[in-house]
Protein backbone atom coordinates (compact mmCIF):
# COMPACT_ATOMS: atom_id res chain seq x y z
CA UNK A 1 0.00 0.00 0.00
CA UNK A 2 1.30 3.43 -0.94
CA UNK A 3 0.74 6.21 1.56
CA UNK A 4 1.06 9.75 0.23
CA UNK A 5 0.97 12.95 2.25
CA UNK A 6 -0.86 15.87 0.63
CA UNK A 7 -1.81 19.29 1.91
CA UNK A 8 -5.31 17.93 2.66
CA UNK A 9 -4.17 14.79 4.48
CA UNK A 10 -2.99 11.26 3.74
CA UNK A 11 -4.00 9.18 0.75
CA UNK A 12 -3.59 5.42 0.84
CA UNK A 13 -3.70 3.43 -2.39
CA UNK A 14 -4.05 -0.33 -2.06
CA UNK A 15 -2.23 -3.00 -4.05
CA UNK A 16 -5.49 -3.99 -5.78
CA UNK A 17 -5.75 -0.58 -7.42
CA UNK A 18 -2.29 -0.93 -8.95
CA UNK A 19 -2.76 -4.52 -10.11
CA UNK A 20 -6.08 -3.67 -11.76
CA UNK A 21 -4.63 -0.64 -13.55
CA UNK A 22 -1.56 -2.59 -14.71
CA UNK A 23 -3.66 -5.50 -15.98
CA UNK A 24 -5.98 -3.19 -17.89
CA UNK A 25 -3.10 -1.22 -19.44
CA UNK A 26 -1.17 -4.35 -20.45
CA UNK A 27 -4.10 -6.21 -22.01
CA UNK A 28 -5.12 -3.16 -24.03
CA UNK A 29 -1.81 -3.26 -25.95
CA UNK A 30 -1.74 -4.81 -29.42
CA UNK A 31 -0.58 -8.44 -29.53
CA UNK A 32 -1.29 -9.30 -25.90
CA UNK A 33 -3.60 -12.30 -25.40
CA UNK A 34 -3.85 -11.76 -21.65
CA UNK A 35 -2.18 -11.96 -18.28
CA UNK A 36 -0.45 -15.17 -17.23
CA UNK A 37 -0.11 -17.09 -13.99
CA UNK A 38 2.15 -20.07 -13.44
CA UNK A 39 0.46 -22.84 -11.49
CA UNK A 40 2.31 -23.92 -8.37
CA UNK A 41 1.00 -27.48 -8.58
CA UNK A 42 1.89 -28.41 -12.16
CA UNK A 43 4.16 -25.55 -13.28
CA UNK A 44 2.04 -24.80 -16.36
CA UNK A 45 1.23 -21.28 -17.50
CA UNK A 46 -2.47 -20.38 -17.52
CA UNK A 47 -4.23 -17.54 -19.34
CA UNK A 48 -6.14 -15.51 -16.76
CA UNK A 49 -9.72 -14.37 -17.21
CA UNK A 50 -10.48 -10.65 -17.33
CA UNK A 51 -11.66 -10.52 -13.72
CA UNK A 52 -8.42 -12.14 -12.46
CA UNK A 53 -5.89 -10.02 -14.38
CA UNK A 54 -4.26 -8.78 -11.19
CA UNK A 55 -2.93 -12.25 -10.38
CA UNK A 56 -0.32 -11.88 -13.13
CA UNK A 57 1.02 -8.68 -11.57
CA UNK A 58 3.36 -8.10 -8.64
CA UNK A 59 3.83 -4.60 -7.23
CA UNK A 60 6.71 -3.69 -4.91
CA UNK A 61 6.49 -0.49 -2.89
CA UNK A 62 9.54 1.63 -2.10
CA UNK A 63 9.05 3.27 1.27
CA UNK A 64 9.92 6.94 1.56
CA UNK A 65 10.07 7.45 -2.21
CA UNK A 66 6.37 7.12 -3.02
CA UNK A 67 7.44 4.91 -5.93
CA UNK A 68 6.65 1.40 -7.08
CA UNK A 69 8.23 -1.34 -9.17
CA UNK A 70 6.02 -3.57 -11.28
CA UNK A 71 6.51 -7.12 -12.52
CA UNK A 72 3.93 -8.53 -14.92
CA UNK A 73 3.54 -11.82 -16.74
CA UNK A 74 1.80 -11.92 -20.12
CA UNK A 75 0.84 -14.24 -22.94
CA UNK A 76 1.29 -12.84 -26.45
CA UNK A 77 -0.09 -13.71 -29.88
CA UNK A 78 1.96 -15.67 -32.40
CA UNK A 79 3.97 -13.60 -34.87
CA UNK A 80 4.31 -10.40 -32.88
CA UNK A 81 7.57 -8.57 -32.20
CA UNK A 82 8.16 -9.32 -28.52
CA UNK A 83 10.64 -6.48 -27.75
CA UNK A 84 8.28 -3.94 -29.30
CA UNK A 85 5.30 -5.28 -27.33
CA UNK A 86 7.29 -5.18 -24.08
CA UNK A 87 8.29 -1.55 -24.71
CA UNK A 88 4.70 -0.65 -25.54
CA UNK A 89 3.40 -2.32 -22.38
CA UNK A 90 6.03 -0.65 -20.23
CA UNK A 91 5.12 2.79 -21.58
CA UNK A 92 1.37 2.17 -21.26
CA UNK A 93 1.69 0.92 -17.68
CA UNK A 94 3.90 3.84 -16.61
CA UNK A 95 1.49 6.35 -18.13
CA UNK A 96 -1.65 4.72 -16.70
CA UNK A 97 -0.27 4.44 -13.16
CA UNK A 98 1.17 7.95 -13.08
CA UNK A 99 -1.95 9.50 -14.62
CA UNK A 100 -4.41 7.69 -12.34
CA UNK A 101 -2.55 7.76 -9.02
CA UNK A 102 0.33 10.24 -9.25
CA UNK A 103 2.73 7.57 -8.00
CA UNK A 104 6.14 7.36 -9.67
CA UNK A 105 6.95 4.04 -11.38
CA UNK A 106 10.58 3.08 -10.82
CA UNK A 107 10.60 0.03 -13.11
CA UNK A 108 8.32 -2.18 -15.19
CA UNK A 109 9.55 -5.72 -15.85
CA UNK A 110 7.55 -7.59 -18.49
CA UNK A 111 7.85 -11.38 -18.67
CA UNK A 112 6.45 -13.22 -21.70
CA UNK A 113 5.41 -16.60 -20.30
CA UNK A 114 3.83 -18.06 -23.40
CA UNK A 115 2.93 -17.49 -27.05
CA UNK A 116 -0.51 -18.56 -28.30
CA UNK A 117 -2.08 -18.46 -31.77
CA UNK A 118 -5.08 -16.19 -32.44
Amino acid sequence: MVKMNTDKGYIRISNDVFTTLVGAAATSCFGVRGMAKRSASDGLVHLLKTEAMGKGVRVSFHEGEEAISIELHIIVKTGVNIPVICDSISSAVRYKITEATGVQVRSVDVFVDSILPD
